[in-house]
């Protein structure tokens, strides 16, 4: 069964690599931000709310992709794939974020087609909500002067107080993210995401299984990256793979239970 995920992956891999380029040069560390995996209970009600936000389906061969600037949400449930055990909300990554540039007239926009979509925090009119019937949460906030209808914008960690700084820390060691802040939390940036750290009380667990079931970066070089992540103690879930077409994959986790896999893809378009 590993073999055979492995290979699924790596046909993944290269049919990718043909769909798209990446939106965002990498950073110092060759890293850029890539994609979501949802292990999506209903595929198609799931693309239709994608769709409807503004996202672009592709399907490169079996997969289906949702494709916005900066990321791209794969919903295909691969042989393996764990079954959806839950939404986002009581894992290590609590919701993902979109930036548009009138909150409200999203709200309005895609109220009028389906979008399950909720209003922000009291007197927040800059601010929503979109939760998928498979419990993905989105936050959607404002920007103005975007010249764009939809991008990506945040992955947002909820970690005990303690462990802020150290997986801050963590992923500027390991992934070049720029320290620094997002309003009231702490963060730190890759190329097409700013990741975000709040504390909770309440235990978390991994979002292996989960409706968000792992995040992806692309990254430069990846077999020399990953062999200097395993030296330095990272723990790798699955070995760099090559890809037949050029580059490969593989997958580590942060010891806060993030799963997230890593891309070299050929040369994009």
């Amino acid at each position: 069964m590993t073999r055979l995920i492995a290979a699924v992956c790596v046909v993944l891999a290269c049919a990718m690599s043909t769909a798209f380029a990446q939106a965002y040069p990498p950073n110092e560390a060759g890293v850029t931000m890539g994609h979501w995996h949802l292990n999506s209970r209903d595929i198609e009600a799931n693309k239709k709310i994608l769709v409807a936000m503004g996202g672009t389906a592709i399907k490169p061969g079996a997969f289906e992709i949702v494709r916005f600037p900066g990321v791209a949400v794969f919903l295909h449930q691969g042989p393996g794939t764990p079954p959806n055990t839950g939404g986002t909300v009581g894992t290590v990554v609590n919701h993902v974020g979109f930036i548009v540039p009138n909150t409200q007239e999203a709200i309005a926009k895609w109220k009028a087609v389906g979008v399950p979509v909720a209003p922000g925090a009291p007197g927040r009119l800059d601010q929503a909500f979109v939760t998928t019937p498979d419990g993905l949460r989105i936050e959607i906030l404002e920007d103005k002067t975007q010249t764009v209808p939809i991008r990506h914008h945040h992955i947002h960690y909820n970690v005990p107080e303690s462990e802020i700084p150290k997986i801050q820390a963590w992923y500027a060691k390991f992934f070049g993210a720029k320290p620094g802040m997002r309003g009231q939390n702490v963060a730190a940036d890759i190329p097409g995401a700013n990741l975000s750290f709040s504390k909770t009380d309440t235990p978390t667990v991994t979002t292996k299984g989960r409706v968000l079931d792992h995040i992806g970066f692309d990254v430069k070089n990846l077999a020399a990256f990953m062999k200097n992540l395993e030296a330095q103690g990272v723990k790798i879930e699955r070995p760099f793979t090559p890809n037949p077409a050029g580059g490969g994959l593989g997958f580590v986790s942060d010891p806060w239970g993030t799963q997230i896999e890593l891309n070299e893809r050929p040369v994009p378009l």
